[in-house]
């Protein structure tokens, strides 16, 4: 969670005003940046006549500095001043209660007799001022309070509070009297008339009714009096007196240990804010002021002494021993888990209410992009509907994703119902694979249901097959469908997803990356080039789903300091998720097309072998589409065609690694180097999945990962490849692939190998620029497998195989085109403008991926030649 949004949900919400102002700290610190990197000429604004900006282009770091500090003084002194009047105002009111208990104290029970005597007769209100003294004695003094959400004040004593207590009482006990009212009815109701003049008993006024239950009172009240014992107290009897006593004294104290616990908290998160201001701010600018403001100010400042501290922890500890006097019977223990327990609950619900509100700001609009809140679920974006159906039981939105599966529903059934295939359970596997196809290309459900489905129609229509041509069973064919969903395979993307977690949670891709890109200088040039070869980079190991992400947050600097409408803002996106593309076929565990390639392979490929293709295939494609990119926006050039702009330099990470980041390290080339040499050791390890648990096991036992980080991995996409293989193999199983392959064969018969390859090459582009990657390998690598097999010459498969999971990662000519395409299309600037646009697609990531298909097509068929593929 972002400091900011932690900070609102921390923050007492009535004094939000008197906290930090982070977010307009951050907004100066990227504003101080701009200023700091801007151009040497003179910018001119015509409209306003101003030839000069507000602050000067060329700020030094000890003017940047001055300027933050005077910023920073000023936060300082509102919350330094916000802290002594709380600290004041609630150290006098807990002086103020300890007062009111040793009172309480030297009254002792004796405050109690006349206790139940006021307000018998609630409607005589006038009569009830006129005896003020005949209630007990709480409250003295002013007790209002300025904090509303937290804390329940009280008010001077008044005649309606005690009646308010009063009426408590009598609820409290009124079970517990009925069978005393009804012992004392038989008593002589003339006693009422010898009752002294002014009393109570002598209003006229009051009904028999009341004089009975009034008498009934008194003679409970005499009986817990003989009946207690002679040193106990008011915070040990069980009196209706004492009781209510102790109540509204548990209820003062509660209310002022959660005042007391959030002036901590506020101290707690403004000395956090500080902190983390400043690390932004050293960060930003590469200053070095955190060090000097936070130990020469800051930490000297009232509320962050330990002065302070200790008084309020000891103001603390002096109401839990308040608390186990009057409430727990001096247990310190108990009066400590309860006030927790209290202040826990009202943290929760100020929580919720902040979360709810800020949602709802979220929901309308109300809020911009720095006021959105990580990790809660905001109402995104909803389909429109093509028409509303009205039914009895309301109106059906029939929207695009709808009509999709209808026809989905419609061809399945069609094709069950005619002979496509002479094979009854071939045909029944061609139903199921056009209706997956279906779904997976309109997305009218999420990909990885679709996949999930796939498995149940298996198995219902019994298309699975048994060696010897039977059909299997339905108990047959679960256990040999589950059998095959989980493989090897599953187990080694379990494990790529192990190690780009551990990666990114210990920050050593962060750091890594920061530190190739400070070499790159400020030529845009070659600082595009250097992003290029960062983001195939990380997606060789953190995979291709998170490296743009990545990369595009460490971009950001640069996007701020860059002219208004500068190229170089464009082409740096577009640049980085066509080189996530690339990345996703360099290693097997980049993406799950090469999983899938691999799980299909017989025999199956060592790491080495696979780098040996995909590494000169990816660096040759990267620098041919750099070049593409360079032609196609210049970046260099500015945007008023005066000369070429400069890059602000990326600074490297100088924090040293710590002895988890060099555990990660070595756990992870441990892995990497097993997975290059399983073909040696495969007497010993089985499979590459069975190396895949390495990583889980070291960093999850060690506690590098939590459970929380396992929950996060990307399941749908571990489901998604399930499924696809369980599809494959239903495929090959009901003799659908067989069928398929006779009529490819025969399309390709007399061409060379060459030419096959070409020709796949083609297909696969075309169908993987407009679905999912995955789902393109689900589908093409079979068809590949069976094609090479039945080459004149000699088996091809695996070759072919190896074209089409390079080929699956060059399709990034549309928005839709892979995950990094699908992220770079979001990108937005400052003034929630678009970076790229459909042509910006069209015009480059189509021209890149017939480049890239075509360094697949040739120098890395030479290549799998060169290996004996």
């Amino acid at each position: 969670m972002k400091y900011s949004s932690a900070l609102k949900f921390n923050a007492v919400a009535e004094w939000w005003d008197e906290y930090i102002a982070y977010d307009a700290l951050k907004q100066y610190i990227y504003q101080l940046e701009k200023q700091q990197h801007k151009p040497t000429r003179p910018s001119t604004d015509l409209e306003a006549n101003e030839h000069t900006s507000l602050m000067d282009n060329n700020l030094t770091t000890p003017a940047v500095d001055t300027l933050f500090v005077s910023l920073l003084d000023k936060e300082l002194m509102k919350v330094t001043l916000f802290y002594e009047h709380q600290e004041k105002e609630l150290f006098d009111e807990l002086a103020a209660l300890e007062d009111l208990i040793n009172e309480q104290d030297a009254a002792g029970l004796t405050g109690g007799e006349h206790y139940m005597d006021y307000g018998e007769d609630d409607e005589d209100e006038d009569e009830d001022d006129e005896h003020p003294g005949e209630h007990v004695r709480f409250d003295h003094g002013s007790m209002r309070r300025t904090r509303k959400s937290s804390s329940a004040g009280y008010s001077r004593r008044s005649t309606s509070a005690s009646r308010r207590m009063h009426r408590w009482s009598i609820s409290s006990t009124e079970s517990a009297t009925r069978d005393t009212e009804s012992n004392a009815m038989p008593l002589n109701p003339n006693q009422s008339s010898r009752a002294p003049s002014g009393s109570r008993e002598a209003n006229p006024s009051q009904s028999p009714i009341r004089r009975v239950r009034a008498l009934a009172y008194k003679l409970r009240g005499m009986r817990d009096s003989a009946a207690s014992v002679e040193d106990e107290s008011v915070w040990t009897s069980m009196t209706d007196y004492a009781r209510d006593v102790r109540f509204l004294f548990k209820r003062r104290i509660t209310n002022l240990f959660v005042s007391f616990s959030s002036l901590k908290s506020y101290v707690e998160l403004n000395y956090s804010g500080f902190r983390k201001i400043l690390k932004k701010y050293d960060k930003v600018l590469d200053s070095d002021l955190q060090g000097r403001y936070m130990h020469e100010v800051v930490e000297d400042a009232i509320p962050f002494t330990r002065t302070s501290k200790d008084k309020l922890n000891g103001a603390i500890n002096q109401l839990i021993g308040l608390y186990a006097k009057c409430v727990t019977s001096g247990d310190s223990s108990v009066a400590l888990q309860e006030l927790k327990l209290h202040l826990r609950e009202n943290i929760a619900w100020e929580r919720n209410t902040v979360w709810r509100q800020m949602i709802g700001q979220e929901r309308r609009g109300a809020l911009g992009s720095s006021a959105a809140i990580a990790g809660a679920t905001v109402v995104g974006y909803e389909e429109k509907g093509l028409v509303n159906i009205r039914t009895p039981l309301g109106n059906i939105k029939l929207t695009t994703k709808l009509l999709y599966l209808f026809l989905a529903i419609a061809v399945f059934a069609t094709l069950l119902n005619i002979k496509v295939v002479d094979n009854p359970e071939a045909n029944k596997c061609f139903a199921i694979l056009v209706f997956s196809t279906v779904l997976w290309a309109s997305e009218a459900i999420p990909l990885f249901v679709t996949s999930t489905f796939v498995p149940f129609l298996l198995v219902i229509f019994r298309v699975i097959k048994a060696d010897d041509g039977t059909v299997m069973t339905a108990p047959e064919a679960t256990k040999w469908t589950f059998s095959v969903m989980f493989s090897p395979t599953i187990m080694l993307l379990v494990g790529g997803f192990t190690i780009s977690s551990a990666l990114s949670k210990t920050n050593i891709d962060r750091i890594l990356i920061t530190r190739l890109l400070s070499l790159a200088g400020s030529d845009p040039n070659t600082v595009l080039l250097a992003f290029m070869g960062v983001s195939c980079f990380a997606s060789m190991w953190i995979s291709n789903v998170a490296a743009p992400t990545l990369c595009f947050t460490l971009i950001r600097p640069i996007l701020r300091t860059l002219p208004v409408h500068s190229s170089f803002a464009p082409c740096l996106i577009m640049a980085i998720a066509l080189a996530a593309n690339i990345g996703g076929q360099s290693s097997p565990i980049s993406s799950p097309q090469n999983l899938i390639a691999l799980q299909a392979m017989d025999p199956k490929l060592d790491w080495a072998s696979w780098f040996t293709v995909s590494l000169p295939v990816s660096i040759v494609s990267i620098l041919v589409i750099w070049l593409l990119l360079i032609v196609s926006y210049r970046p260099s050039r500015s945007p008023d065609g005066e000369g070429d702009i400069e890059i602000k330099a990326i600074r490297p990470n100088k924090e040293p690694f710590t002895l988890k980041q060099y555990w990660v390290i070595f756990v992870c080339l441990a892995t990497i180097v097993l997975w290059c040499v399983e073909h040696e050791i495969e007497s010993l390890v089985g499979d590459m999945g069975i190396i895949a648990i390495i990583p889980v096991v070291a960093f999850f036992a060690t506690g590098v990962l939590k459970k929380d980080d396992f929950e996060q991995f990307a399941w749908t996409i571990v489901f998604l490849a399930m499924g696809g293989i369980a599809l494959g193999k239903g495929v090959t199983s009901s003799g659908l692939l067989s069928t398929a392959d006779q009529g490819v064969y025969k399309a390709l018969e007399g061409k060379q190998l060459y030419s096959i390859v070409l020709i796949i090459s083609a297909v696969v582009l075309v169908i993987s620029t407009f679905i999912s990657h995955t789902i393109a390998s689900v589908l093409l690598v079979p068809i590949a497998k069976e094609v090479g097999k039945n080459i004149p010459g000699g088996d091809r498969s695996n070759l072919l195989i190896f074209i089409t999971a390079l080929v699956c990662s060059t399709g990034m000519g549309m928005p839709v085109s892979g995950f990094p395409n699908q992220t770079a299309a979001t990108q937005e600037d400052d003034l929630g403008r678009l970076y790229l646009s459909n042509v910006d697609f069209l015009k480059n990531g189509v021209p890149a991926s017939i480049i890239a298909t075509l360094v697949v097509a040739t120098v890395g068929f030479v290549l799998m030649m060169a290996i004996g593929l």
